[in-house]
Order: C-alpha cells, then sequence, then structure tokens
C-alpha cells in the first residue's frame, strides 16, 4: 500500500524539535489528528526510540505543532502544541512548549501567514490554544528573510543563533484561572514513601508543582540519567504530581490525574549551589538565582522547559513560594540552572506580598529557533499497516 504524506516544516525551538504543520494542511476536524501523529512521529514504541518516525525518543523531541489563522482579534495566528507519547498511543493537548514557542512567529512569517518588514524587527501576536494565552514573539528580519545567524548562545543547543525574544502576557491562570490555584503559597501533602511533602502549586504559562530537592533525599544537582534509574523517585514525583493535580482542580481525582501526564509539570528546585552540567561545565553558586531538575512526561528533562522555567521565575516574585524562599534574586533576571547549564528569565508579578491576590504581569525569556527542513513528511496510520498486512 502507497505511504501517507502531507506537507511539513520540521523546525527547532530552543531546546526542543518538532514537525510543524499548517492548519490547512490537515484534516478540517481535528478529532482525526491524532493517528497522524502519532505515525508520524513513530509513536507507539515500547523500546522508546521512535526509530519508524520523527520522534527522538525524548519528550522534548516528540512534539507536533500546528498553525493557523487566528481565532481572536488580539492574534496574528493560532498555534497548537501536540505532545506525543513516546511508548503510549496518546496525544496530549493540555500544555503549551515553551521552547517550540520561539519557532512560531518565524514559521509564520516564512509561510507567509503573516506580514513582516523586509528589515528590522518582526513582531508577531501568537494566541497558543492550549492556554489560551498570548505570547508576543520578536525576532531579526535580513532581506525579506528571517535572520538565523547571531551571537546569542542557548544551554543545550550548540553554536550561536539570532535571539528570538518571547513575551508571555498575562501568564498566570493558564489552566486553572489563578495564579496560585489553591490561594497559598505552600500546600502539603501526605505521599506514600516520602511522608509529609511541602510544595507550592503555580499556574503561570503551564502548571507546574515544586519541590524542594532536600525533602526527597537528593541535593539536586542530580543528572537526568541518575534520576531516571532511580524508580522509586520517580514514583514519589509522579505521587506528588497526580495529588497536586487534584489540587489544583486539573483532575476529579489521583486515577484520572495519572492519565494527564503532561500537566502540571513537577520539578525539584535547589538553593544557588556547584553544579556540574551535561557538557562538563562547572557552575558556581553566584552564577544562579536557584536550580532545579523538573520531570516532562515521566522523563527527566535534560534542559528546563521555558513555560516551567517561565512559571519558576514568577514564583520566585510571589512572597512565601519555596522558589522565594529558596532563591538568591533581587529585581533583575532570575538565572535559573538546569542540567544543561542555565536559563535567563524576566518576570514580574503585582501585589508580590499578596499571594492569594498575585498576578502575574509577564514572563520574558529569549530563545533561538531555526528551520531544518521543509517538504513531505510520509507516515502509515495503524489502518494503512493493517491493510498492507493484509496485502502481504
Amino acid at each position: 500500500m502507497p505511504q501517507n504524506k502531507l506537507k511539513a516544516t520540521f523546525m527547532r525551538g530552543g531546546t526542543s524539535k518538532a514537525v510543524v504543520f499548517n492548519r490547512q494542511d490537515l484534516p478540517a476536524d481535528p478529532a482525526l489528528w491524532d493517528p497522524i501523529f502519532l505515525a508520524v512521529m513513530g509513536s507507539p514504541d515500547p523500546n522508546g526510540r521512535q526509530l519508524d518516525g520523527m520522534g527522538g525518543g525524548l519528550s522534548s523531541l516528540s512534539k507536533v505543532c500546528v498553525v493557523g489563522a487566528p481565532t481572536r482579534d488580539d492574534a496574528d495566528i493560532d498555534y497548537t502544541v501536540a505532545q506525543v507519547d513516546v511508548k503510549r498511543a496518546a496525544v496530549d493537548y493540555s500544555a503549551n512548549c515553551g521552547n517550540m514557542s520561539s519557532a512560531m512567529g518565524p514559521f509564520a512569517v516564512s509561510e507567509g501567514l503573516v506580514s513582516a518588514p523586509a528589515n528590522g524587527e518582526a513582531v508577531v501576536r501568537i494566541h497558543n490554544t492550549n492556554t489560551g494565552k498570548i505570547i508576543v514573539a520578536r525576532f531579526p528580519m535580513t532581506d525579506g528573510e528571517v535572520e538565523i545567524d547571531g551571537d546569542m548562545t542557548i544551554d543545550g543547543v550548540g553554536g550561536q543563533g539570532a535571539p528570538v525574544r518571547l513575551e508571555f502576557v498575562d501568564p498566570g491562570g493558564t489552566r486553572t484561572g489563578r495564579l496560585l490555584p489553591t490561594g497559598r503559597a505552600c500546600d502539603r501533602f501526605e505521599i506514600p514513601g516520602a511522608g509529609t511533602i511541602e510544595a507550592s502549586l503555580v499556574d503561570a504559562a503551564n502548571p507546574c508543582v515544586f519541590v524542594a530537592a532536600d525533602s526527597l533525599g537528593k541535593a539536586g544537582d542530580e543528572m537526568p540519567d541518575t534520576l531516571e534509574s532511580d524508580p522509586a523517585f520517580l514514583a514519589k514525583m509522579e505521587a506528588i504530581r497526580c495529588a497536586a493535580s487534584v489540587a489544583m482542580g486539573l483532575a476529579p481525582d489521583v486515577a484520572a490525574a495519572a492519565k494527564i501526564p503532561s500537566v502540571p509539570k513537577v520539578a525539584m528546585i535547589v538553593s544557588p549551589r556547584q553544579m556540574t552540567t551535561l557538557s562538563g561545565r562547572h557552575l558556581e553558586p553566584s552564577e544562579m538565582s536557584l536550580g532545579i531538575r523538573m520531570i516532562s512526561i515521566g522523563q527527566p528533562h535534560r534542559a528546563v522547559p521555558i513555560t516551567g522555567a517561565t512559571c519558576l521565575a514568577i514564583a520566585v516574585r510571589i512572597k512565601g513560594t519555596l522558589a522565594n524562599r529558596m532563591a538568591r534574586a533581587d529585581d533583575g533576571p532570575i538565572v535559573i540552572a538546569h542540567p544543561s547549564g542555565t536559563t535567563v528569565v524576566d518576570a514580574a508579578v503585582e501585589p508580590a506580598d499578596e499571594p492569594a491576590n498575585a498576578r502575574a504581569l509577564h514572563g520574558a525569556v529569549y530563545r533561538t529557533a531555526r528551520r531544518l527542513f521543509e517538504g513531505n513528511v510520509f507516515y502509515r496510520t495503524a489502518k494503512t499497516a493493517a491493510q498492507a498486512r493484509r496485502s502481504a
């Protein structure tokens, strides 16, 4: 049987990669998308490698983005993220990807969906349909093309590139409607095998749960592979995530929360300390505001997702949260240390000393992005594979 094919673009945004589709090239009914996205990425793959598709075996490399005409008057484009599970036949639309957000403005301009000056700064207002929030992307143009050359470096990505500034406008309450869903800066949960765990539940850019590394018996500077080989630790983090999901009103019970693995994100944080990155670089306490180790779809992340970094920076600005108590930060940018290096985030909250009434004004971060290839992506849906077997 012939393979199916669709026009597609493969892009890197920050420390993630995704297959990007123009909305008009997909079936009109989104209910028909999941089988396509699974087949394109090579999921489900019990081996966890996605060798029969475009995925890379990690949550940060198993994403699909859909870009189309805006459905809001204050936006230039609509943008939807599909997080494709590596090992299971599951596609999750419940959260945004901040890293891939940096590629959406350049994609829209290159596709002719949005006009931009031939030279100077392009500004694209992006409506992320996963969260219902607006993200403003700013990036340079040269001779009518999106500029990719520059001197900006991102920890976790080799080489240099042109900066893309992302401004998450009014990012609080993406899923719950409140910056602090429980109205408290900290909550406590009874976790089997871990006892009472204190956590800060924050909904900004994406809902996140932050716990102190020492409350889990960790130093907070562990490498992802070390954490991945510790099933007891991962089980505790998942139990914390599910309990927080219920407390945040994202799921009615822990069983339902377990079926929504992408939100909330869960992470352990640590006060500034010496750390070593995946590249062998040594970080001193003076180089960071605080450190983080984030879990994404059950996997320890090699970097920190941009939405996670934005949420953590906003948490730093709220009096009484774990992040606020543990961070070394003033009114300037917040530097977050992660396994691949550091990420700098700017965030503003008011009133910062009234957690229950606090509002996140914005979070801003710089990334780089690049179009890797364009053409047709070939795939076989489950039905096509079954037909092929019958033909044989």
